[in-house]
Protein backbone atom coordinates (compact mmCIF):
# COMPACT_ATOMS: atom_id res chain seq x y z
CA UNK A 1 0.00 0.00 0.00
CA UNK A 2 1.19 3.15 -0.53
CA UNK A 3 1.19 5.83 1.73
CA UNK A 4 1.03 9.80 0.77
CA UNK A 5 2.03 12.50 3.16
CA UNK A 6 1.19 16.37 2.81
CA UNK A 7 4.08 19.04 1.90
CA UNK A 8 2.49 22.64 1.62
CA UNK A 9 4.87 25.03 -0.07
CA UNK A 10 4.49 28.88 -1.07
CA UNK A 11 0.82 29.71 -1.00
CA UNK A 12 -0.90 26.72 -2.92
CA UNK A 13 1.37 24.23 -3.50
CA UNK A 14 1.21 20.60 -2.32
CA UNK A 15 4.24 18.78 -2.67
CA UNK A 16 3.74 14.57 -1.79
CA UNK A 17 6.06 12.33 -0.03
CA UNK A 18 5.44 8.52 -1.26
CA UNK A 19 6.24 5.68 -0.14
CA UNK A 20 4.98 2.15 0.37
CA UNK A 21 3.39 1.16 4.34
CA UNK A 22 6.45 -1.96 4.12
CA UNK A 23 9.29 0.70 3.48
CA UNK A 24 11.21 3.64 4.79
CA UNK A 25 12.31 4.53 1.30
CA UNK A 26 10.36 7.90 -0.27
CA UNK A 27 10.10 9.48 -3.18
CA UNK A 28 8.86 13.37 -3.34
CA UNK A 29 6.67 14.44 -6.26
CA UNK A 30 7.16 17.60 -7.92
CA UNK A 31 9.42 19.73 -4.60
CA UNK A 32 9.66 23.30 -6.24
CA UNK A 33 10.78 23.85 -2.27
CA UNK A 34 13.31 22.16 -1.01
CA UNK A 35 13.67 23.31 2.47
CA UNK A 36 9.82 22.11 2.97
CA UNK A 37 10.70 18.65 2.24
CA UNK A 38 13.90 18.72 4.25
CA UNK A 39 12.27 20.07 7.50
CA UNK A 40 9.61 17.82 6.62
CA UNK A 41 11.45 14.83 6.53
CA UNK A 42 13.42 15.71 10.02
CA UNK A 43 9.88 14.99 11.51
CA UNK A 44 9.75 11.38 10.48
CA UNK A 45 12.56 8.21 9.92
CA UNK A 46 12.21 8.53 6.68
CA UNK A 47 14.60 8.13 3.96
CA UNK A 48 14.40 10.34 0.59
CA UNK A 49 15.90 8.39 -2.31
CA UNK A 50 13.94 10.27 -5.07
CA UNK A 51 12.51 12.59 -7.10
CA UNK A 52 9.27 12.65 -9.60
CA UNK A 53 9.03 15.54 -11.59
CA UNK A 54 5.31 16.24 -13.39
CA UNK A 55 6.87 19.55 -15.64
CA UNK A 56 9.09 21.79 -15.75
CA UNK A 57 7.95 24.97 -13.98
CA UNK A 58 9.95 26.38 -11.18
CA UNK A 59 7.48 25.80 -8.19
CA UNK A 60 7.65 22.66 -9.16
CA UNK A 61 11.52 21.75 -10.22
CA UNK A 62 13.14 24.30 -7.81
CA UNK A 63 14.14 22.25 -5.11
CA UNK A 64 15.79 19.61 -7.37
CA UNK A 65 19.51 21.07 -6.74
CA UNK A 66 19.03 21.64 -3.06
CA UNK A 67 17.93 18.30 -2.54
CA UNK A 68 20.53 16.39 -4.03
CA UNK A 69 23.34 18.68 -2.11
CA UNK A 70 21.58 17.64 0.76
CA UNK A 71 21.35 13.66 0.03
CA UNK A 72 25.27 13.20 -1.52
CA UNK A 73 24.07 13.66 -4.39
CA UNK A 74 22.19 10.02 -4.47
CA UNK A 75 18.68 10.85 -5.69
CA UNK A 76 17.19 9.36 -8.47
CA UNK A 77 15.39 12.06 -10.11
CA UNK A 78 12.57 11.30 -12.40
CA UNK A 79 10.84 13.69 -14.87
CA UNK A 80 9.44 14.30 -18.59
CA UNK A 81 12.73 14.51 -21.08
CA UNK A 82 11.58 16.91 -23.58
CA UNK A 83 11.46 19.63 -21.09
CA UNK A 84 13.86 21.82 -20.22
CA UNK A 85 14.39 20.19 -16.08
CA UNK A 86 17.92 20.80 -15.07
CA UNK A 87 18.70 17.82 -12.62
CA UNK A 88 17.51 14.79 -14.51
CA UNK A 89 19.05 11.84 -13.41
CA UNK A 90 16.38 9.02 -15.21
CA UNK A 91 14.69 11.26 -18.32
CA UNK A 92 11.43 9.67 -19.47
CA UNK A 93 11.06 9.52 -23.21
CA UNK A 94 6.92 8.52 -23.79
CA UNK A 95 4.13 9.14 -26.23
CA UNK A 96 1.61 7.98 -24.81
CA UNK A 97 1.55 5.46 -22.11
CA UNK A 98 4.68 3.27 -20.40
CA UNK A 99 4.93 1.08 -17.35
CA UNK A 100 8.09 1.79 -15.73
CA UNK A 101 9.54 -0.24 -12.42
CA UNK A 102 10.93 2.65 -10.01
CA UNK A 103 13.01 1.15 -6.87
CA UNK A 104 10.92 1.06 -3.97
CA UNK A 105 7.90 2.28 -5.65
CA UNK A 106 7.44 -0.55 -8.31
CA UNK A 107 4.81 -0.78 -11.21
CA UNK A 108 3.91 2.95 -11.92
CA UNK A 109 2.20 4.06 -14.74
CA UNK A 110 3.45 7.16 -16.37
CA UNK A 111 1.07 8.95 -18.90
CA UNK A 112 1.96 11.90 -21.00
CA UNK A 113 -0.80 14.64 -21.10
CA UNK A 114 0.14 17.73 -22.49
CA UNK A 115 -1.82 20.34 -22.31
CA UNK A 116 -0.49 22.63 -19.03
CA UNK A 117 2.98 22.06 -20.94
CA UNK A 118 3.51 20.71 -23.90
CA UNK A 119 5.96 17.11 -22.22
CA UNK A 120 3.53 17.23 -19.14
CA UNK A 121 3.39 13.58 -17.85
CA UNK A 122 1.48 11.82 -14.81
CA UNK A 123 2.52 8.89 -12.22
CA UNK A 124 -0.07 6.56 -11.56
CA UNK A 125 0.93 4.26 -8.51
CA UNK A 126 -1.62 1.92 -6.40
CA UNK A 127 -4.35 3.35 -7.36
CA UNK A 128 -3.24 6.83 -7.07
CA UNK A 129 -2.49 9.36 -9.45
CA UNK A 130 -0.06 12.30 -9.17
CA UNK A 131 -0.97 14.87 -12.46
CA UNK A 132 0.60 18.00 -11.18
CA UNK A 133 -0.87 20.89 -13.06
CA UNK A 134 -3.14 18.94 -15.44
CA UNK A 135 -6.13 18.18 -13.35
CA UNK A 136 -7.21 19.74 -10.44
CA UNK A 137 -10.22 19.32 -8.07
CA UNK A 138 -12.98 21.30 -10.41
CA UNK A 139 -10.82 22.69 -12.61
CA UNK A 140 -7.88 22.24 -14.89
CA UNK A 141 -4.41 23.95 -15.83
CA UNK A 142 -3.36 26.53 -18.08
CA UNK A 143 -2.74 26.03 -21.58
CA UNK A 144 0.89 27.43 -21.12
CA UNK A 145 1.85 25.44 -24.41
CA UNK A 146 -0.27 22.89 -25.40
CA UNK A 147 -3.37 23.30 -27.62
CA UNK A 148 -6.79 22.61 -26.39
CA UNK A 149 -7.51 19.35 -27.91
CA UNK A 150 -3.85 17.78 -26.32
CA UNK A 151 -5.65 19.27 -22.68
CA UNK A 152 -8.96 17.69 -23.38
CA UNK A 153 -7.38 14.18 -24.77
CA UNK A 154 -4.80 14.21 -21.41
CA UNK A 155 -7.93 14.76 -19.32
CA UNK A 156 -10.40 11.98 -20.67
CA UNK A 157 -7.13 9.85 -20.07
CA UNK A 158 -6.64 10.93 -16.84
CA UNK A 159 -11.10 10.40 -16.24
CA UNK A 160 -10.55 6.77 -17.85
CA UNK A 161 -8.76 5.80 -14.88
CA UNK A 162 -10.68 3.80 -12.05
CA UNK A 163 -13.36 5.90 -10.42
CA UNK A 164 -11.64 5.16 -7.16
CA UNK A 165 -8.34 6.94 -7.85
CA UNK A 166 -7.27 9.32 -5.76
CA UNK A 167 -6.27 12.78 -7.42
CA UNK A 168 -3.13 14.22 -5.60
CA UNK A 169 -2.72 17.39 -7.73
CA UNK A 170 -0.22 20.31 -6.60
CA UNK A 171 -2.14 23.08 -5.73
CA UNK A 172 -5.29 23.91 -3.02
CA UNK A 173 -7.30 25.62 -6.20
CA UNK A 174 -10.25 23.96 -5.34
CA UNK A 175 -12.70 26.63 -4.00
CA UNK A 176 -11.66 28.89 -6.92
CA UNK A 177 -12.35 26.52 -9.06
CA UNK A 178 -15.96 25.49 -7.37
CA UNK A 179 -16.72 29.35 -7.70
CA UNK A 180 -16.64 29.35 -11.62
CA UNK A 181 -18.02 26.07 -11.93
CA UNK A 182 -20.87 26.71 -9.88
CA UNK A 183 -20.93 29.48 -12.31
CA UNK A 184 -20.88 27.04 -15.02
CA UNK A 185 -23.65 25.01 -14.00
CA UNK A 186 -25.37 26.49 -10.81
CA UNK A 187 -28.24 23.48 -11.18
CA UNK A 188 -25.24 20.65 -10.52
CA UNK A 189 -26.81 19.26 -6.82
CA UNK A 190 -23.44 16.91 -6.70
CA UNK A 191 -21.35 20.15 -7.31
CA UNK A 192 -23.22 22.19 -4.65
CA UNK A 193 -22.75 19.65 -1.72
CA UNK A 194 -19.37 18.86 -3.05
CA UNK A 195 -18.79 23.18 -2.44
CA UNK A 196 -20.25 23.04 0.90
CA UNK A 197 -17.70 20.20 1.69
CA UNK A 198 -14.69 22.05 0.83
CA UNK A 199 -15.89 25.10 2.69
CA UNK A 200 -15.74 22.75 6.03
CA UNK A 201 -12.87 21.86 5.64
CA UNK A 202 -11.47 25.13 4.22
CA UNK A 203 -12.43 27.08 7.02
CA UNK A 204 -10.36 24.05 9.19
CA UNK A 205 -6.96 25.04 7.02
CA UNK A 206 -7.72 20.95 5.97
CA UNK A 207 -6.59 20.80 2.23
CA UNK A 208 -9.43 19.29 -0.32
CA UNK A 209 -6.81 16.97 -1.90
CA UNK A 210 -6.96 14.17 -2.79
CA UNK A 211 -9.91 14.45 -4.64
CA UNK A 212 -10.92 11.06 -6.46
CA UNK A 213 -11.94 10.40 -9.97
CA UNK A 214 -15.91 9.57 -9.69
CA UNK A 215 -16.03 12.94 -7.62
CA UNK A 216 -14.27 15.19 -10.93
CA UNK A 217 -16.72 13.42 -13.47
CA UNK A 218 -19.75 14.37 -10.92
CA UNK A 219 -18.25 17.85 -10.61
CA UNK A 220 -15.79 19.60 -13.21
CA UNK A 221 -17.12 21.07 -15.92
CA UNK A 222 -13.67 20.27 -17.71
CA UNK A 223 -14.28 17.12 -17.54
CA UNK A 224 -18.04 17.08 -18.39
CA UNK A 225 -17.76 18.60 -22.14
CA UNK A 226 -19.43 16.18 -23.84
CA UNK A 227 -22.37 16.41 -21.34
CA UNK A 228 -25.67 18.87 -22.27
CA UNK A 229 -25.38 20.60 -19.57
CA UNK A 230 -22.37 22.22 -20.10
CA UNK A 231 -22.69 22.66 -23.61
CA UNK A 232 -25.83 24.39 -23.13
CA UNK A 233 -24.09 26.73 -20.40
CA UNK A 234 -21.49 27.74 -23.14
CA UNK A 235 -24.01 28.57 -26.04
CA UNK A 236 -25.80 31.09 -23.78
CA UNK A 237 -22.45 32.52 -22.61
CA UNK A 238 -21.32 33.01 -26.16
CA UNK A 239 -24.25 33.16 -27.96
CA UNK A 240 -23.77 30.25 -30.54
CA UNK A 241 -25.17 27.01 -31.63
CA UNK A 242 -24.52 23.45 -32.21
CA UNK A 243 -21.34 23.21 -30.66
CA UNK A 244 -19.25 19.81 -29.83
CA UNK A 245 -16.94 18.98 -27.16
CA UNK A 246 -13.76 20.25 -28.30
CA UNK A 247 -15.47 23.56 -29.06
CA UNK A 248 -17.17 23.63 -25.55
CA UNK A 249 -13.59 22.58 -23.92
CA UNK A 250 -12.19 25.48 -25.89
CA UNK A 251 -14.29 28.18 -24.58
CA UNK A 252 -14.88 26.87 -21.15
CA UNK A 253 -11.17 27.20 -20.77
CA UNK A 254 -10.81 30.92 -22.23
CA UNK A 255 -14.07 31.68 -19.78
CA UNK A 256 -12.01 30.56 -16.90
CA UNK A 257 -8.90 32.62 -18.12
CA UNK A 258 -10.88 35.64 -17.71
CA UNK A 259 -13.72 34.46 -14.68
Amino acid sequence: MLNVHTIPAFNDNYLWLVHHTDSLDAYVVDPGCATSVIDYLATTELNLVGILITHHHSDHTGGIKQLQEYFDHKLEVYGPSNERINGLTMPLTLDAVSTIDIPHLGATRVMAVPGHTLGHIAYYIDNKLFCGDTLFSGGCGRLFEGTPTQMLQSLKMLANLPDNTQVFCAHEYTRANLDFAQHVTPHNHKLNEYAAKVDQLRSRNIPTIPSTIATEKAINPFLRCHLNETQVAISNHYNIVNIDEIQTFTLLREWKNQF
